[in-house]
């Protein structure tokens, strides 16, 4: 079974990465995990494809079954108790996996609003990974940046 949710993890960053190639217009920008969310104008020679970025200052859109899946994901991280255990934390990234693959096998999102979402998703790729170490403070570190992470999700997103 972890086989099977591994080659369906490495499939959906491929699709991820090759359905995401859109360029993304100059708007206001917010840093996806900061913990004061601000809004700031990005420099005109940094490009910030990768952070999430409101529609003209309302949030986007989302189809019911990508928000039900991030409440699932903000529900596993809320019911985790077994903080001092990294294999515990190896089978949380598991569950986590299983519902954030299931975000994009759901979704119906088109146009900007899709792309947003890609943005606001994309950083949890890396998290997942720190989730799995065998070390217990890179584990706990990244359970706190994916649990901010996760509940900055209403701020770019009904």
């Amino acid at each position: 079974m972890q086989h099977i949710i591994k080659i369906i993890t490495i499939i959906t960053i491929l699709v991820f990465a090759i359905s995401c190639k859109n360029k993304i217009e100059n708007k206001d920008v917010i840093t996806p995990i900061e913990e004061n969310t601000e809004i700031k104008q990005p420099d005109k020679h940094q490009h910030e494809a990768s952070a999430v970025q409101l529609n003209d200052g309302k949030k986007w859109e989302a189809n019911i079954e990508t928000t039900e899946g991030i409440k699932k994901m903000q529900q596993i991280m809320a019911s985790f108790s077994k903080k001092e255990s990294p294999s515990a934390y190896t089978s949380l990234k598991e569950s986590l996996e299983f519902e954030f693959t299931a975000i994009f096998e759901k979704c119906t999102m088109k146009g900007e609003s899709h792309n947003q979402l890609h943005n606001y998703l994309k950083p949890m790729l890396g998290l997942f990974d720190g989730l799995e170490s065998t070390n217990l403070d890179t584990c706990k570190e990244s359970y706190q940046t994916m649990n901010k992470h996760l509940s900055h999700y209403n701020n770019y997103f009904e």
